[in-house]
């Protein structure tokens, strides 16, 4: 009896000393809701003037983030798409638009931060230690990191003595994805890993010429992905930043630089794909339906989906009878995007 007694005092001993320091030895403090926030800018798109030749800019901001019971980020990806579509003097596009695009982290050294930083630290190592800061707060808690203004292209620098050697990047984009992750938020459950995946493409930028101006278009598909411990998929966000830059005749950006560039789900049924669709559903609608054909699959078992060619601009259409009448967009971009995720996730 008196074996037993001191074997409960000494477990509930144990229990307190747990919740004195926080946690639980039932690792309450699991991810249970994941976000994907992007947000995208044109403002460094240039117009053709002189010698120097118009180039579009389109940077979009991408960030997958897991969260706790409290809010707080228990995982988080932050990546950039700088991507340039230049021209030349009669407006037709220099820019291979067939080349395999890198994000910035995929570009590591070759983004050629560190030659410039007064740090000595290349844009990844910047994120990540970003990143790694974000770790155990609240969205609230990162947007009141104190900041500096450095100069006009650096007006949120970190201003925290645990950020001031490691982080001399202007923060505000990648704070912005991360709070519109916290916004879109869904529910999860068994979530092991997150990853960040995704693939660009500038193939639909056209030149002027007698009928039309110059319009360049970056197409970014996005998928944040949670994994469970054997490596199914317990929850995926995929989203595209479809993004027109126009010229006009002259060369210059006739498209509003400052405006706010919304993805194809946050535009809606203003996408207005439904007018067209021989199933009645706009894309937001038909992306639900395959984010959710994806649970609870493996990414091979994902990139083995019987597909159709419906014509040269649909190649990879579902052709199984669960998605029949739920998808008819094609979807090579949305399973490379997640696939990049499972390589990417942590």
């Amino acid at each position: 009896m008196k074996k037993g007694l001191a074997l409960v005092i000494s477990l509930c001993m144990l229990v307190a000393v747990f919740a004195v320091a926080g946690c639980s030895p039932k690792e309450e403090d699991g991810a249970v809701k994941m976000g994907l926030g992007i947000n995208t800018s044109i403002a460094k798109s240039r117009d053709m003037a002189g010698d120097v030749l118009a180039q579009a800019q389109v940077d979009t901001t991408m960030a997958a983030v897991a969260f706790d019971k409290e809010g707080r980020i228990v995982k988080v990806q932050i990546d950039v798409a700088q991507v340039r579509v230049a021209y030349n003097a009669e407006m037709q596009v220099t820019s291979d638009k067939t080349e395999v695009l890198k994000t910035k982290k995929e570009r590591g050294n070759d983004y050629n931060m560190k030659r410039v930083s007064n740090i000595g630290k290349e844009w990844f190592e910047q994120i990540a230690a970003l990143e790694e800061w974000m770790i155990g707060k609240t969205v609230a808690e990162v947007k009141a990191l104190k900041v500096k203004v450095v100069d006009d292209a650096h007006q949120h620098v970190p201003d925290v003595p645990e950020l001031t050697s490691s982080v001399t990047i202007t923060v505000e984009s990648y704070i912005a994805a991360v709070e519109k992750a916290w916004q879109n938020a869904i529910d999860v459950e068994g979530l092991e890993t997150l990853g960040l995946g995704q693939k660009i493409s500038i193939g639909k930028s056209r030149d002027a010429s007698a009928d039309v101006t110059a319009q360049a278009q970056v197409d970014t598909t996005i998928a944040a992905t949670g994994f469970d411990k054997d490596g199914k998929v317990i929850a995926t966000l995929i989203d595209v930043a479809q993004v027109r830059v126009a010229f006009d005749a002259e060369g210059k950006v006739s498209s509003d630089k400052s405006a706010n560039v919304m993805t194809k789900k946050e535009r809606g049924n203003d996408y207005n794909m439904k007018r067209v669709s021989n199933i009645g559903k706009e894309w937001f609608e038909q992306m639900a339906a395959f984010e959710e054909w994806m649970v609870g699959k493996t990414v091979s078992e994902i990139k083995g989906l019987k597909v159709k060619v419906v014509d040269a601009a649909h190649q990879n259409v579902p052709d199984v009878p669960e998605l029949t009448s739920s998808v008819t967009i094609t979807v090579e971009s949305y399973i490379a995007a997640v696939e990049e995720a499972f390589a990417n996730k942590r």
